[in-house]
């Protein structure tokens, strides 16, 4: 199966994250569990800005993450400011690599992928890559 680059940050969201006390843990710093949903919101982002999620499912297609890799580079404390950043990165068959990024200032906090699949509501079964997607991607300069 051929993985197709998608040259560069396609896509791409980002936003400022905000630290709640309700997201340090036990040491003093965010919890591992918290980043997994700010990556899914930096995701979800995407959704909202290109192919809303509402019009996503009237479509007739759930996008599902099938894989997670999180790297921790540093701890993000309560006071720290930090941006989430997350875009496509590449796409393999029927699955889409999502990467991304949270930053404490320039620095590198946390660095993440996750590897996607969307299944038609109607059979639950893996489908190919939305069109509608697809066409975003090469008017954001995707080529083959």
């Amino acid at each position: 199966m051929e993985t197709i680059a998608t040259n560069g940050r396609l896509l791409e969201v980002g936003s400022d994250i905000f630290v709640g006390t309700y997201d340090i843990d036990f040491a003093g710093h965010v919890s591992n569990i918290v980043y997994l949903r700010w990556f899914e919101a930096l995701r979800l982002q995407i959704f909202d800005k290109y192919y809303p999620l509402e019009e996503l499912m009237d479509d007739g297609f759930l996008p599902i993450i099938s894989a997670h890799y999180v790297e921790y580079k540093r701890a993000v404390n309560l006071f720290d400011k930090p941006t989430g950043h997350m875009w496509i990165d590449s796409i393999q068959g029927v699955r889409v690599k999502f990467k991304g990024e949270i930053r404490v200032g320039s620095e590198l906090a946390t660095y993440a992928e996750h590897t996607g699949i969307f299944v038609a509501k109607s059979t639950m079964k893996p489908v190919k890559i939305p069109q509608k997607i697809m066409t975003l991607l090469k008017k954001d300069g995707w080529t083959r």
